[in-house]
């Protein structure tokens, strides 16, 4: 793997982490008066869970660009990994700042899809890249039950 590429995974997902972490605010009243389910994780596992998620994020990404030997394929695939964060990051502004649950939900699906097509991209150009994305997926499709729960709880918020 070129350390090249894995630097500017690195920088990418990095940057996506501080964007959220900046957006993200769970001592606010707002969401401590949210009606949340009995199963969310504690507010401390979220950080245990996203650091490796995210190390994972840009390894898979150096490996698939690397692997990646088309120029067309590499660039397709570059696109999908930039739509990726942003839409990560964008989720926790859609949440916590604009405190929309439901539109936040939407921003959630419109991650999933693309996490999906990074997968498939990622796996085409190289299986274990594809593999190494599979936790992030988990995650985000539990979050997505998370804040599917949230936004039912909590309608009209």
């Amino acid at each position: 793997m070129n350390r090249s590429t894995l630097l500017k995974t690195g920088l990418a997902t990095a940057v996506t982490a501080a964007a959220g972490a900046v957006a993200t605010n769970p001592d606010s009243a707002w969401y401590r008066s949210l009606d949340k389910p009995r199963w969310q994780p504690p507010r401390a596992a979220f950080p245990v869970v996203w650091t490796p998620l995210y190390a994972l994020v840009a390894l898979a990404g150096a490996r698939a660009l690397d692997a990646s030997a088309e120029a067309d394929r590499r660039r397709r695939l570059r696109y999908a990994y930039g739509v990726d964060l942003v839409l990560n990051a964008g989720w926790s502004a859609l949440f916590f700042r604009v405190r929309r649950p439901l539109l936040a939900l939407a921003g959630i699906v419109a991650l999933n899809a693309a996490n999906v097509d990074l997968a498939r991209r990622a796996w085409r150009a190289d299986r274990l890249a594809g593999v190494a994305l599979l936790p992030y997926l988990a995650w985000t499709g539990f979050a997505t039950a998370l804040n599917a729960a949230i936004a039912a709880r909590n309608p009209g918020r």
